[in-house]
């Protein structure tokens, strides 16, 4: 029987004193498309009509990184520490070309490990995300949804999670829930949620990639991959104007813009986002 998302068996795999867990599904052959989640997030935070849907045409990897949900040792405190520890596991799974979807803060790393791993990286897509020193968000509420946290789950509420990753629209929220919902189809196998070791550290990542250094975006010039961006409308966690930075510095890039939508864009439109996806990763070289 094929494995989905819901059904994929969690497996290990060690390397430099670091048991990372990982999944993977979708088509035998193919250049594999790695994903990189957001802050706090482990495997299940993804949404399976986005894992699925690129599962039915290549191949589908979803790991925790070092310290991470399901995954052993420290999360460091530095996005390049984060992308040695991302380029460790895809050496120690023995991938020699991926593509490359990250996501708010994994998308921080993704650009990082094309930076430092240029032949890695077939294709790259960024999702809600910014450059170096990039635009701080300005909403009011910011650091306290982010800083919520479910005793019980490790995760935000709700209500805090409808407002960082939706709009405020009827449509959006609803778009929001129905998220919520299949998020939460795995039953067994499921990841553990990330400890207050790891949110630590990845908020202190995130306030040392916000730091300017030397020439702003600078860096950016300097990714040669295909690059495809997409944001909300409105997304009050990385606003939008960082993906106009990105779409406009990287040299290579592309930009999607979804409407009445924020930072959970993809989530909010997981058909059009995969299908928009797809025709980039499969275009010519």
């Amino acid at each position: 029987m094929t494995e989905t998302h819901a059904t994929a068996t969690t497996r290990h795999v060690e390397t430099n004193g670091i048991r990372y867990a990982f999944r993977r599904f979708g088509q035998s052959s193919g250049t594999p498309l790695l994903f990189m989640q957001h802050f706090r997030g482990g495997m299940d935070h993804w949404d399976p009509m986005v894992t699925d849907g690129f599962a039915a045409s290549r191949p589908i990897v979803l790991f925790d990184n070092a310290g991470v949900a399901g995954s052993s040792g420290n999360t460091p405190e530095t996005i390049e520490a984060m992308a040695g520890h991302a380029a460790d596991f895809i050496s120690a799974l023995g991938l020699t070309e991926i593509d490359l979807l990250g996501f708010s803060i994994g998308g921080y790393v993704a650009q990082t490990l094309a930076l430092r791993n240029p032949r890695l990286i077939r294709r790259l897509i960024l999702v809600g995300t910014g450059p170096r020193g990039g635009e701080p968000t300005t909403d009011p509420d910011y650091a306290a949804d982010s800083a919520s946290t479910d005793p019980n789950t490790g995760e935000s509420p709700l209500e805090a999670f409808l407002h960082l990753f939706f709009s405020p629209s009827e449509a959006s929220q609803a778009a929001g829930r129905a998220f919520w919902e299949r998020r939460h189809r795995r039953r067994v196998d499921v990841d553990p949620p990330s400890t207050p070791q790891a949110m630590a550290a990845q908020r202190a990542a995130i306030g040392e990639w916000r730091k300017v250094k030397g020439e702003r975006y600078a860096e950016l010039r300097t990714i040669g991959q295909p690059t495809l961006v997409v944001n909300g409308n409105c997304d009050v966690m990385v606003p939008t104007i960082n993906s106009f930075i990105l779409s406009k510095t990287i040299p290579n890039a592309q930009l999607i813009i979804y409407p009445d939508s924020g930072h959970g864009s993809l989530f909010q439109y997981p058909e059009l986002f995969v299908a928009h996806a797809c025709l980039f990763l499969d275009g010519l070289r």
